[in-house]
């Protein structure tokens, strides 16, 4: 259970990270957070949310936390009471990046594949110096990356079906929405909107 996931607000109510439970409630309980109760919107710091923890309404056992003396409800969405940026972090270059950007399709012949059946392939090859970035990695199957060799893809009449680039969404949402907290999260990050593809 404290290997569950809390979405963390900022002051404006903006989501701006993904938490570890256990995180969320530290930041509970030091009162640099508050609750946002699921059906209401209403806030709790950390002793009005162990009350309705334990006299509200009844949940099943997996949603909630329990201590030596308390048994505190598991919240899905915390508010921060400090703090109001909103945090760029830049998408980590990374193979699972990577497979997320381009959905798993082959970036040459347009079919999507299983993991197995794709490659990585420099589009400027490196050993003509191409470089290990956003801009110069895609997904390739195998039989496209085979046929394009050590040639760009205009050598190899491989044209791209969209330019490389690094993607815009926030790194901790380009992560699996826990089937649980779907609902309540969707109120705050809209999937629709951080799925759509970006046209060039």
């Amino acid at each position: 259970m404290m290997d569950a996931q809390v979405l963390v607000l900022n002051r404006s109510w903006v989501a701006v990270n993904v938490a570890p439970l256990r995180r969320a409630l530290l930041l509970l309980f030091q009162g640099h957070a508050r609750v946002v109760h699921p059906s209401d919107y209403s806030l709790y710091d950390f002793p009005s949310w162990c009350a309705l923890s334990q006299f509200g309404e009844s949940l099943p056992d997996r949603h909630y936390v329990c201590t030596a003396s308390l048994r505190i409800r598991h919240p899905e969405v915390i508010v921060l009471t400090d703090f109001n940026e909103c945090v760029h972090q830049a998408v980590r270059l990374s193979r699972r990046n990577i497979f997320v950007r381009d959905r798993h399709v082959c970036q040459y012949c347009g079919r999507r594949f299983a993991r197995a059946e794709l490659t990585i392939d420099h589009v400027v090859p490196r050993s003509r110096g191409g470089r290990d970035t956003w801009t110069n990695l895609v997904l390739a199957c195998v039989a496209c990356n085979l046929r394009k060799r050590n040639r760009t893809p205009e050598e190899a009449g491989m044209p791209l079906l969209r330019r490389p680039a690094e993607p815009r969404w926030l790194p901790r949402f380009g992560t699996r929405i826990p089937p649980d907290e779907l609902i309540t999260w969707q109120k705050f990050v809209d999937l629709a909107y951080w799925n759509t593809e970006i046209g060039e």
